[in-house]
């Protein structure tokens, strides 16, 4: 069973009342349990509308070989409800919060997620999205950085995805992207330290 397969999500209105940022110990949950040979942080079940993703058998229907790194434009609460409203069109698989470092996943991994605009990029990809504004470097954490590194380690680790630039891309770097997450303040050095570190 995948690490990311519970189907026992926290309540909305747990996750509503806890405020923007949202943590593990704040909403009263157990990590979910890590894949035999994974090294995956604790991640919590928020399912995304199904209408906002993909049904797939990844890796089996498509080979994952990248990550792909986004910043909300939104706070974790309010990126959480587009993930949740059939009409958006539009999720990841993972999102974490700004003060704590908490992770919420929104589709499984062997589904699509639509998060790069490009459908080839869909298929081939994990995609994780982080509280903030790319104008705001403030939001940029050192516990967000820490667990999205650990949690893109794991991820690499899990389906053999170089720990590279060039596997692990921005969101601006997808082809056709009309998107500049996550941004100039996003310290790359840093991130893949960390991710390589992990």
């Amino acid at each position: 069973m995948e690490a990311h397969d519970t189907d026992t999500p926290p309540t909305r209105r747990g996750l509503l009342r806890s405020g923007v940022g949202l943590g593990a110990a704040a909403l009263g949950l157990a990590p979910a349990t890590a894949a035999a040979g994974t090294t995956y942080p604790p991640t919590h079940w928020i399912p995304a509308s199904s209408s906002n993703y993909t049904a797939s058998s990844r890796p089996t229907a498509y080979p994952i070989d990248l990550v792909v790194i986004h910043v909300t434009q939104e706070t974790f609460q309010d990126a959480m409800r587009i993930f949740q409203d059939p009409a958006r069109k539009v999720s990841a698989h993972y999102m974490l919060a700004s003060a704590d470092g908490y992770i919420g996943q929104f589709v499984r991994e062997k589904d699509i997620a639509w998060h790069a605009g490009n459908w080839t990029y869909n298929t081939r990809s994990i995609g994780i999205e982080h509280e903030g504004w790319v104008d705001k470097p403030e939001y940029f954490t050192d516990v967000m950085y820490r667990q999205s590194a650990r949690l893109t380690a794991a991820i690499c680790t899990r389906y053999g995805i170089p720990r590279t630039r060039s596997r692990i891309i921005g969101h601006y770097e997808v082809p056709g992207s009309t998107h500049t997450d996550p941004g100039r303040h996003w310290d790359w050095d840093r991130y893949m330290a960390l991710v390589n570190a992990a």
